[in-house]
C-alpha cells in the first residue's frame, strides 16, 4: 500500500518554506526556528502540545489551539518525525538558494539571509489561496514564535522538544 504523506514530499516543503517566507517581515531567519514553523504548518494540531508560557498573551494563542483528539492524525514520536524532515526541508532550502533567493553561503552556517524576496512573492503569485486556518498559523509562527528566544529555558527548541536544547549556550 502507498501512503502519500506531504512531510516527505520536497516540493510540498518548498511550498510551505516559500509561504512561511513571504508572511516573515525580518530579513534574517535561523534555521532551526524555520524548520520548527515548518513542522508545525505540516502537522498544525501539534501546537497544543507546544509548552506555552503563563503570560496572559500565551494563554490567549494556546486557547487558539484546542486540543482535539482524531486517531487518523495521532502522531507517535514528533521528535522522530521531525528529524526525518530534515532532508526535505534542506533540500527545499537549497533549491531557494540557487535560485537566489536566499544567500547560499549562510545557509552553511543555519542562518537565512534573503537576497530576493520579490522573486519569493512572484513565486507565492502562482500558488493557490490558503485556507484561513493554515494563514492563521503562519502569521502567528511569523510573529508570536518569532518573538520567543530560539534558546535558553523558555526558548522555543525547549518549548516545542523538538530539537535537543540541553546543550545550547
Amino acid at each position: 500500500m502507498i501512503v502519500y504523506n506531504q512531510a516527505f514530499d520536497t516540493y510540498h516543503c518548498l511550498y510551505r518554506i516559500i509561504t512561511i517566507l513571504v508572511y516573515y517581515k525580518g530579513e534574517t531567519l535561523e534555521l532551526e526556528r524555520l524548520r520548527i514553523w515548518d513542522f508545525y504548518v505540516a502537522f498544525p494540531r501539534e501546537i497544543s502540545s507546544i509548552r506555552f508560557g503563563t503570560k496572559p498573551e500565551d494563554r490567549a494563542i494556546k486557547k487558539l489551539f484546542p486540543f482535539k483528539e482524531n486517531p487518523y492524525e495521532k502522531i507517535i514520536n514528533p521528535k522522530k518525525l521531525f528529524d526525518r524532515m530534515q532532508p526535505y526541508q534542506v533540500n527545499a532550502l537549497k533549491t531557494l538558494a540557487s535560485l537566489g533567493i536566499i544567500n547560499k553561503d549562510f545557509l552553511k552556517l543555519n542562518q537565512i539571509i534573503f537576497l530576493d524576496k520579490g522573486m519569493l512573492k512572484e513565486f507565492y503569485k502562482e500558488f493557490e489561496e490558503l485556507p484561513e486556518r493554515e494563514k492563521n498559523i503562519i502569521k502567528i509562527m511569523t510573529s508570536y514564535f518569532h518573538q520567543m528566544p530560539l534558546y535558553g529555558e523558555k526558548g522555543l527548541k525547549s518549548r516545542t522538544n523538538l530539537i535537543e536544547h540541553r546543550y545550547d549556550a
